[in-house]
């Protein structure tokens, strides 16, 4: 692939290597570093005049410092007169519901497009909403695909289980698994009498003697996780999958996409009744993997890859919607 360069930010560089290696590159020249009062550096080591750029760079970690470090490899390759494309999964959909909330999404993609990127890729955004904070052009991939895949291959009785939703806001992403699966679909209601305290759970739908799937879209740091995009503290899921095992559940699995995992996240995994929690790895997982046997990874760098191949050659990527790339 000509005309083409792929650099890594510091906050997952397996990812990145992955993906260079799918498209037969190797990763440009970088050097990030902090001086001693913290400021962030970065030096490109290699000329990128007249290239497409691709930089990689995982929400993830401390991810205050690995966004600011994104702006600057994007204005650093941009100051180089190269044609930018640029990668960032956005984790923060917009703010809570009360009045006075940033509306934070909005604010990175103003910055994302004025340190100098043209061309946004992400995978799971939390709403598909945030695409339109942008003033350049927004392609987010989906990993359903993949988790479609990896249900069928690893569950055997995946034609009889129920896919669930934790809360009914990700009621349309697990109808939309449920359909590709022909199998029944649940969700857990939940009431709260606080922000961050979950009253009661109600289960509408049936999982009797069935194989549960959580499936959802946002893990967020009140203690929800999801399938669309992270898992955070984890408690609510786990009290709803003792809520499912009560209501006759055979197994309990929980699907998700980005595996953020924080604070007594993986205490509380390996207290509950999961067979498996599955992540992909747009976040790394390692270290995590050490102290959560139940911890499952899917690679997502494929789809990435062939993301990154069909936007060089102008081609659609609406195939990778529905397809997992061989």
């Amino acid at each position: 692939m000509p005309n083409i360069k792929i650099f890594s930010g510091s906050s997952h560089q397996d990812l990145s290597h992955k993906i260079a290696d799918r498209l037969g590159l190797e990763l440009g020249k970088v050097v990030t570093k902090k001086f001693s009062n913290q400021e962030t550096c970065v030096e490109i080591g290699e000329s990128v005049r007249g290239e497409d750029v691709y930089i990689v760079q995982s929400g993830c970690g401390e991810i205050n410092d690995n966004l600011m470090e994104l702006l600057i490899m994007i204005n650093a390759c941009k100051g180089k007169q190269s044609l930018l494309r640029n990668r960032w999964i956005l984790q923060q959909g917009g703010g809570p519901k009360w009045s006075r909330a940033p509306i934070s999404a909005k604010l990175v993609a103003n910055m994302l497009s004025v340190a100098g990127a043209d061309h946004i890729i992400t995978m799971d955004l939390h709403a598909s909403q945030i695409q339109g904070f942008f003033d350049i052009p927004v392609d987010n991939l989906y990993a359903e695909p993949a988790v479609l895949k990896w249900i069928r291959e690893n569950i055997s009785e995946w034609r009889d289980c129920t896919i669930v939703s934790p809360d009914a806001g990700g009621a349309k992403r697990v109808t939309s698994i449920a359909d590709r699966l022909n199998v029944d679909f649940a969700l857990i209601h939940k009431e709260r009498k606080k922000a961050n305290e979950v009253d009661r759970m109600v289960l509408v739908g049936d999982v009797k003697d069935r194989v549960a799937i959580f499936v959802d879209d946002m893990a967020d740091t009140y203690g929800t996780i999801c399938l669309d995009d992270m898992a955070d503290t984890c408690g609510t899921i786990c009290h709803a999958a003792d809520k499912l095992l009560s209501a006759g559940a055979t197994r309990v699995y929980a699907i998700l996409t980005h595996g953020i995992f924080s604070g007594p996240a993986i205490s509380r995994i390996n207290n509950a009744c999961f067979e498996a929690v599955v992540v992909t790895n747009t976040i790394p997982q390692e270290d995590k993997m050490k102290h959560c046997s139940k911890i499952q990874v899917i690679d997502i760098s494929m789809i990435l890859a062939e993301a990154i191949r069909r936007t060089h050659n102008g081609e659609s990527v609406s195939y990778l919607f529905s397809h997992v790339p061989l």
